[in-house]
């Protein structure tokens, strides 16, 4: 392997020649060697666009030449397409706040518009990585502004795998709308329903969620670039800092605003905070409807789709592995919840240290949940009910008696209730029959009676 040598105050550093990184990048990766995690493409691809848009802004207003702000433009361009992923090396667990994530772009769009303006990678008098690539910004302004274009449009993938879990939730509810069955609370047989009214309110969870994942992006419209180290615009022109914002937003099609006092979104993270606790609200419906579906088919009054062995040892067993595997994204997702809250807690005075942590966690639960609302959509799409069984259950339960009271009473509904337990029969709907008349079981317990909004009182009608 062939090396340049490049130099920072600290000393010298032999660089791989074909690299785009350089010494601070390289120096990042030797200190920080805490995981196998790495910045998250959407991420990588946020920071190319922010530095796009510091690049337009210099240029325009004649901070920077021609010839050197279009290869460093066309270098963000190639980073923003993919061309150079391969380019980011250091840890996404740093200290640092977030300065060898910003330094190792810095560096890759700089030595590739040396490149680009046929020069040698190292050669920084060509295109410098602070001086030109990081002119006029932070670490501070650009990395906070990256994370949160790169959450927005995460947060939009997620809204549309929400919206398709919903889609096949109702789809189910209208599929199993005259099954009827019984409910249960705390594992125990309640009233009656049916299974098309129990996968309702499936649907209606996911629907606050895709509604609260919707308006969520607006928390994270508000961003502090142009406000350098943190947040007074100090060593950027005043004009700059007003055209900067103006780029980013042409760039990404973002509603994007400068804070009115830049200071606060430098110092605080609280935004992403509140998004977390959306996203946490999420996985928790995501974790007790996969639940109650694993239970449901315990009881066997629904199918879930057969998709693999389920035992290394018993022959023929098929497990609820999608279920189990939604489960687990939801708990992860709740787990970064927690992370979140405390990197943003610990930022002390003016900038959040911990935000590299912050970052990692609200994008994989972003990606996570994204992943398993894709997955949990197409799962449930093959979803059968048993109507069979679910009348089994139905039929036998002594708590479809509670449907007769409005008609009969409490007292003459228990005085059946103690007959039919006493008459050895097993079906409490055909003993009804007998003792009620058919015509009268079989208008209290049709599917519409069951979840209509209460009983229609003759009386006051």
């Amino acid at each position: 392997m062939e090396y340049r040598r490049e130099k920072d105050f600290l000393g010298e550093k032999d660089i791989c020649r074909d690299a785009y990184w350089g010494i601070h990048t390289h120096r990042a990766a030797e200190n920080f060697t805490l995981s196998s995690y790495r910045l998250d493409p959407v991420f990588i691809k946020a920071l190319a666009t922010v530095k796009k848009a510091a690049c337009l802004a210099n240029l325009e207003l004649g901070y920077m030449e021609q010839a050197k702000a279009g290869a460093i433009i066309q270098a963000a361009d190639e980073v923003i397409d993919g061309s150079l992923a391969g380019q980011f090396p250091v840890d996404a667990l740093q200290g640092g706040a977030g300065t060898s994530t910003n330094m190792n772009v810095n560096e890759v769009l700089a030595n590739r518009a040396i490149e680009i303006l046929r020069g040698t990678k190292g050669d920084y008098s060509l295109v410098h990585p602070i001086e030109d690539v990081n002119l006029h910004q932070s670490t501070n302004d650009v990395y906070p502004t990256a994370l949160k274009i790169a959450c927005i449009f995460s947060l939009r993938d997620l809204s549309q795998e929400v919206a398709g879990l919903q889609g096949a939730f109702q789809k189910k509810e209208k599929e199993f709308a005259r099954i009827v069955k019984i409910a249960r609370t705390e594992l125990k047989e309640a009233v009656p329903i049916t299974l098309g009214a129990e996968f309702s309110v499936f649907a209606e969870a996911i629907g606050r969620d895709r509604w609260r994942a919707f308006k969520s992006e607006e928390r994270l419209r508000v961003v502090n670039l142009g406000g350098t180290a943190v947040g007074t615009g100090l060593g950027a022109p005043r004009n700059y800092i007003f055209l900067v914002i103006e780029k980013l937003r042409e760039l990404t099609g973002l509603g994007l605003s400068r804070g009115e006092n830049v200071m606060d979104p430098t110092a605080n993270s609280d935004p992403f905070v509140e998004v977390s606790g959306i996203l946490k609200a999420h996985a928790q419906n995501l974790v007790k409807i996969a639940n109650d579906l694993r239970l449901l088919s315990l009881l066997e009054e629904i199918r879930l789709p057969k998709l693999q062995a389920g035992s290394s040892i018993m022959p023929g067993k098929v497990n609820p592995v999608i279920l189990e595997a939604v489960m687990q994204a939801g708990i992860k997702a709740t787990a970064n919840d927690a992370i979140i809250t405390d990197c943003a807690s610990r930022a002390t005075l003016q900038i959040n240290e911990f935000i590299p942590l912050l970052a990692f966690a609200i994008l994989e639960s972003l990606h996570l949940l994204k992943a398993a609302d894709a997955m949990f959509g197409k799962h449930v799409q093959g979803i059968e009910a048993d109507p069979e069984k679910c009348r089994y259950y139905f039929e036998r339960s002594p708590a479809i008696v509670t449907a007769f009271i409005p008609r009969i009473g409490y007292d003459k509904a228990s005085r059946l209730l103690k007959e039919f337990e006493g008459s050895g029969k097993s079906n409490l709907r055909e003993f009804l029959k007998d003792a009620l008349g058919e015509e009268m079981v079989d208008n209290v317990l049709s599917p519409y009676n069951l979840v209509s909004l209460g009983y229609k009182d003759e009386k006051n009608a």
